[in-house]
C-alpha cells in the first residue's frame, strides 16, 4: 500500500489493514473478542480457522553509514491515491512533459535535489530507487503488493504495473524484491518512453551485527519531440482553420531518444561492541517464587508426586529443582546497551547515458556544424560514468550511559570515478573515448539525539582533502522540538546547511554531436540556506520557510543563435546548451502554507507556496503555487471506503526552464532572445477513491477544464487533453 509513505519513487510504506490494524474492518461477520479472527456465523465451524498475522514495520537507512530510520505508520488510505502514479507529483508540484514517465523539474526550489555527478538519471527521480530511499521490511508473514495504473487508447495509452514483495528469513533477517515497469505511448507525437527497473534487497540485524544490501538494475528510453512547432495550436486553436486532435500536432522532433541504464551495489554493514544490562522493571511487576505447593504442581503425576512427598530428601531435593528451573524462567530481561561501532559501507553506481537520432536533423536547428562526425543524420553519442565509494566510520553510541546524550561519528571515505567521453577523433563509423580517472578522499564527522521525543537533532560536516574537489566542504544539521500546547501537539523542525561545492563533473566536461564543452574553470559554487517549519497536528497546520544565499550559481542554458539568409536576414534561430556560471549571489525566499479542513465527512486541503528569486532571468520561480483539494469521505455498507472530490493545480506565470532534448535535461531559457511565459492556468481534476479491506482502487477524471490558454507544462510541451485513468493496487499476506 504505497500511498500512505512516499519515498520520492512512489513506493510508500505499507499499512497492514484498514481499521484495526490486521486486515479486517470493523463490519458485523467479526469476532469482537479476537480482532485477528474473522467471525464464525453463517461459517462451518469444524474447520480450522487459520490466522495469519499481518503486522510489519519498515524503515530507511542513510547511505553513508546505514543509520536506521524508523517509519512511523499512518494509515491515510485511500487519500490521494488518485495521484499516486502522477509524473507531476501528489500535489502538481513538478514541471513535465506531459506524459506519463518524462522527465520532471521541482517548482518548489526549497524540494529541488542537488545535481548529481550521475546527473543523467535526476529528471527520473519518481523512478530511480537509492539506497537511502528504499524501504526495508519486517514482517511476520510474507507480503505482497501489486498495482497497476492504465489511461488511453492502444495509440496514446500510458500504462504502469509495480509489485513489492517482502519476507522474513527467521527474526533477524528478510529479504524482498521491486519491480517497476512503465510505458507511456504520450498524448502527442515522438514522445513514448518505456521505463523498466528492479531491486533486491536484504538485512541482518542482530545485537553484534547489522548488514542491508541491495542490488538494482534500472533502464529509462524516452522519444524526444522538442515540443510543438507552433504553440498556438494550445493558446489560440481557433487561428488554425479546422480543429486537430493533439495527435495531429506537429512537433519539432521525430526519432530523436535518450537512454539510460543505471546499476547499483550497495552494501553497508557493521560490528557493534557494548554490553547487556537487565531491563528495569517496578518491583510490583517482578515475578516472585511461588510457594512450594505451587512448585509442586509442576509435576503432572499424581504417582510421582506421592512417591517424592514421601521421601523428605528427595522432596527437598526436586523443590531445589523446581526453584533453580523457575529462576531459569523468570531470569531479568535483558537489552544489548551498543558503545562503539565500527562501520562500512561499499556502494557501486553504474551508468551508461546514449543520446540517439534515427533521421535526419537540418543543421539550422543547431545553428552550427556537428561537432563530430560530418552530419546530423543517424548517430548514438554514448557516455559512461562509474563510481566505486568505499566509507569507513566509527560510532560512539547515543544512550550506552547516562551521560551519552548524544551520539558522534567520524569517518572517512575515497571514491574512485571513470567517465568516458567522446572525443574529437569519433567519426561517422568509429566511436574513440577518453577516459576521465578521478580519486577522491573526504573525511568527516556527526553528532546526533534521536532518542527521547523532546528534542531531536543531527549536525555534521564533511571536507574533502585530495582529488579534483579538494577544498569542498559541507556543514549542515537538522532538529527538531515537539511539545504539548493546550490540547495540540506542536512541531517545530529547522535545517541549515553550508556547501561549498566544484560542479557536477557533466558540468564540466560533456562531448556528442550536438553539444561540447569543457569547462575547467568554473568556480565552487556556494550555498547557504536557513529553513524552518511549524506543524500544529490538531489544526492540521503547516508553515515552512526557507531563505538561501547562491554564489557562483551553475546552471544550464538554452542559447538561441540567429540563422540566415542570402540576402543577411534572419530566417530562423539555432538552438544549442551551454553551462553557464552567475556572478555574484541569487537570493531565494520561499514559504509554504498547509491547512486542512473537515467538518463530518467533508474535507479541504490546501497548500500554498509563496516564492521570490532575486534574478529571474537565471533562476526563475512562480510566485505563487496553490494546490486545493475538496473532498468527501464516507463509508457504503460499514466497508467500503469512499473520496470523492476534486483538486485544482495552479501556478503563477513565469519563465519556466526548457528542457534541453539532446542532454536530457531541464535549462533556462536565452533572456536574450523572446521567451515563453507557463502559468496562470488551473488545472482540474475530479476523482474517486475506493478501498474495502486490502485492494484499493480509484478513476480519475484528468485536465476536466481543457479548454483555451497556457496549458503547458513546460515550455512549447502541453498538458495531455482531458482523459481517464484508473488504478488498483492489492495487498496479500502469506
Amino acid at each position: 500500500m504505497w500511498a500512505q509513505f512516499d519515498d520520492g519513487n512512489g513506493y510508500g510504506n505499507y499499512g497492514n489493514g484498514y481499521e484495526n490494524g490486521n486486515g479486517y474492518g470493523n463490519g458485523y461477520d467479526q469476532d469482537p473478542n479476537n480482532p485477528n479472527r474473522k467471525g464464525t456465523w453463517g461459517r462451518d465451524t469444524s474447520k480450522v480457522d487459520r490466522t495469519v498475522p499481518t503486522e510489519y514495520y519498515q524503515w530507511h537507512i542513510d547511505e553513508r553509514l546505514g543509520t536506521i530510520t524508523r517509519q512511523e505508520f499512518n494509515d491515510t488510505l485511500p487519500h490521494l491515491f488518485q495521484n499516486m502514479n502522477a509524473t507531476d507529483g501528489y500535489r502538481g508540484e513538478y514541471n513535465i512533459l506531459g506524459n506519463l514517465g518524462s522527465p520532471r523539474y521541482a517548482r518548489n526550489f526549497l524540494d529541488r535535489k542537488p545535481v548529481d555527478d550521475f546527473m543523467f538519471m535526476n529528471p527520473y527521480d519518481y523512478f530511480h530507487t537509492t539506497p537511502g530511499s528504499l524501504l526495508f521490511t519486517n514482517t511476520k508473514s510474507p507480503v505482497t503488493n501489486l498495482s497497476y495504473h492504465e489511461c488511453g487508447s492502444r495509440e496514446n495509452g500510458q500504462d504502469r504495473f509495480r509489485a513489492y514483495f517482502a519476507t522474513n528469513i527467521n527474526k533477524q533477517a528478510g529479504l524482498g524484491f521491486k519491480v517497476d515497469y512503465l510505458y507511456g505511448r504520450g498524448y502527442y507525437n515522438n514522445q513514448a518512453n518505456s521505463q523498466l527497473g528492479g531491486t533486491i534487497f536484504g538485512y541482518y540485524l542482530s545485537d553484534h551485527y547489522d548488514m542491508h544490501a541491495m542490488v538494482s538494475w534500472e533502464h529509462t528510453k524516452m522519444g524526444e519531440n522538442g515540443g510543438i512547432t507552433d504553440d498556438a495550436y494550445i493558446t489560440n486553436p481557433s487561428s488554425f482553420p479546422r480543429s486537430v486532435s493533439s495527435k495531429d500536432i506537429p512537433t519539432n522532433l521525430s526519432d530523436v531518444y535518450n537512454r539510460n541504464d543505471h546499476r547499483t551495489l550497495y552494501v553497508t554493514h557493521r560490528y557493534n561492541l557494548g554490553s547487556y544490562r537487565e531491563i528495569e522493571v517496578p518491583d510490583s511487576l517482578k515475578p516472585v517464587m511461588p510457594e512450594d505447593g505451587e512448585l509442586l504442581m509442576r509435576i503432572t503425576s499424581d504417582s510421582l508426586l506421592e512417591v517424592i512427598k514421601a521421601d523428605s530428601l528427595r522432596l527437598a531435593t526436586t523443590l531445589d529443582s523446581l526453584r533453580n528451573q523457575w529462576q531459569f524462567e523468570n531470569q531479568p530481561q535483558r537489552e544489548f546497551i551498543p558503545v562503539t561501532s565500527f562501520v562500512h559501507t561499499l556502494h557501486i553506481r553504474r551508468q551508461e547515458h546514449t543520446n540517439y537520432n534515427r533521421s535526419s536533423i537540418s543543421e539550422d536547428y543547431f545553428g552550427h556544424a556537428p561537432y563530430i562526425g560530418t552530419s546530423y543524420g543517424r548517430f548514438g553519442d554514448e557516455t559512461y560514468a562509474t563510481s566505486i565509494k568505499n566509507t569507513f566510520g566509527v560510532q560512539l553510541r547515543e544512550g550506552f550511559n547516562k551521560w551519552a546524550k548524544a551520539g558522534v561519528t567520524l569517518f572517512a571515505a575515497h571514491e574512485y570515478e571513470r567517465y568516458k567521453l567522446l572525443t574529437p577523433e569519433t567519426t561517422d563509423t568509429e566511436d574513440v573515448f577518453e577516459n576521465y580517472n578521478r580519486n577522491h578522499v573526504s573525511f568527516g564527522g556527526e553528532i546526533q539525539k534521536t532518542q527521547g521525543t523532546a528534542i531531536h537533532y543531527k549536525a555534521g560536516a564533511e571536507f574533502w582533502a585530495i582529488g579534483p574537489k579538494a577544498g569542498d566542504m559541507v556543514l549542515q544539521g537538522t532538529g527538531d522540538l515537539n511539545f504539548r500546547l493546550g490540547k495540540d501537539t506542536v512541531r517545530l523542525s529547522a535545517t541549515a546547511f553550508f556547501k561549498n561545492l566544484t560542479a557536477p563533473f557533466y558540468y564540466r566536461h560533456y562531448h556528442s554531436h550536438t553539444l561540447w564543452w569543457d569547462n575547467n574553470g568554473l568556480d565552487q559554487e556556494t550555498r547557504t540556506r536557513i529553513e524552518g517549519t511549524l506543524s500544529l497536528d490538531r489544526t492540521l497546520t503547516s508553515l515552512r520557510f526557507g531563505v538561501e544565499n547562491i554564489s557562483n550559481y551553475t546552471h544550464l542554458a538554452v542559447t538561441h543563435s540567429p540563422n540566415y539568409n542570402t540576402d543577411g536576414t534572419v530566417k530562423s534561430y539555432g538552438t544549442s546548451v551551454e553551462v553557464r556560471q552567475q556572478a555574484g549571489s541569487i537570493q531565494v525566499m520561499s514559504a509554504t502554507l498547509k491547512q486542512g479542513l473537515h467538518w463530518g465527512i467533508f474535507h479541504w486541503d490546501n497548500e500554498v507556496t509563496w516564492q521570490h528569486s532575486s534574478n529571474g532571468d537565471v533562476l526563475p520561480l512562480p510566485m505563487v503555487s496553490v494546490y486545493t483539494n475538496p473532498y468527501i469521505s464516507f463509508r457504503i455498507a460499514k466497508v467500503l471506503l469512499v473520496e470523492l472530490g476534486g483538486d485544482m493545480r495552479f501556478f503563477t506565470d513565469y519563465y519556466a526552464p526548457d528542457y534541453a532534448p539532446f542532454i536530457n535535461q531541464f535549462a533556462v531559457q536565452d533572456a536574450s532572445q523572446e521567451r515563453m511565459k507557463i502559468g496562470n492556468y488551473p488545472i482540474i481534476n475530479g476523482y474517486v477513491n475506493l478501498a474495502i479491506k486490502r485492494v484499493r482502487g480509484y478513476v480519475n477524471f484528468t485536465h476536466a477544464n481543457q479548454g483555451t490558454g497556457r496549458a503547458f507544462w513546460a515550455p512549447h510541451y502541453p498538458i495531455d487533453p482531458y482523459s481517464v485513468h484508473i488504478g488498483l493496487s492489492w495487498t496479500f499476506y502469506d
